[in-house]
């Protein structure tokens, strides 16, 4: 069988960093998508630290707001690479403020980079995977998809759109050999959450049950597990990855 493929947006993140180097340790060839130039330099970095080098990963640079922009980058990975077999939506951005506060640009902004993309990308590899009668499509969501959080009712919606989606297309391609599965994290150490105050980290981790904010490498597992063919029979599913921070059936 050949190698496959996975391509992850907003790959060369802190989560997204953590999957391509778990997918890739598995035998899959990864491709990180980024949209910012520069912020693939650390992402080099820490797969040459890995051992893992342009043999068994790639970059591939877009927008994942912009639907033509996507259509594009794919042909390319197509071409340079090959078909992509896993499709992990993990580009993600906040614009946090109180509801009576946020502009029009903050709501733009999330809903196109954390709920549009899914469609932008994931458009654009659903058809083949249906036609080889193979594929995995994971879409990163969040604790907050489900329970909601105070300041965030733009991320809140894009990300409970995510598991609309997820559960909408399950159903739509199940029978073609493609799952889709959803991952809700709840705070996960990335230089993102470093970058809160101390005293305010302190009060997030208190009403963690698991005592601590989760790694991004046990993301990363939860997806390679669902990326695998020992999750052929789980679609339409959210997986949450939360210390227990919100628990619901």
């Amino acid at each position: 069988m050949n190698k496959r493929i996975a391509l992850v947006t907003g790959g060369v993140g802190g989560i997204g960093t953590a999957v391509c180097k778990k997918l890739a340790q598995e035998g899959v060839f990864v491709v990180a998508n980024y949209g910012i130039p520069g912020t693939e330099s650390r992402w080099k970095e820490s797969m040459a630290a890995a051992g893992l080098n342009g043999a068994s990963s790639a970059l591939a640079f877009g927008d994942v707001t912009d639907y033509d922009a996507m259509t594009g980058m794919v042909k390319a990975i197509n071409d340079a690479h090959g078909a992509i077999d896993i499709l992990v939506n993990c580009a993600g951005i906040t614009r946090d403020a109180t509801f009576r506060k946020m502009t029009p640009e903050h709501w733009h902004a999330v809903i196109d980079t954390n709920l549009t993309s899914v469609f932008n990308v994931t458009r654009q590899v659903i058809d083949a995977m249906c036609e080889r009668g193979w594929g995995r499509i994971i879409n990163i969501s969040s604790v907050n998809a489900v329970r909601g959080q105070f300041g965030q009712t733009n991320y809140s919606a894009a990300k409970a759109g995510i598991l609309g989606f997820t559960k909408a297309l399950a159903q739509e391609v199940v029978k073609k050999g493609v799952t889709v599965n959803a991952i809700s994290p709840g705070y996960v150490q990335t230089d993102m959450t470093n970058a809160i105050r101390e005293d305010v980290r302190q009060q997030i981790v208190a009403q963690i049950p698991a005592g601590r904010m989760g790694l991004p490498e046990e993301i990363a597992d939860s997806v390679a597990f669902l990326a695998s063919d020992k999750a052929s029979y789980i679609t339409g599913t959210n997986l949450s990855v939360n210390g227990g921070l919100h628990m619901y059936a």
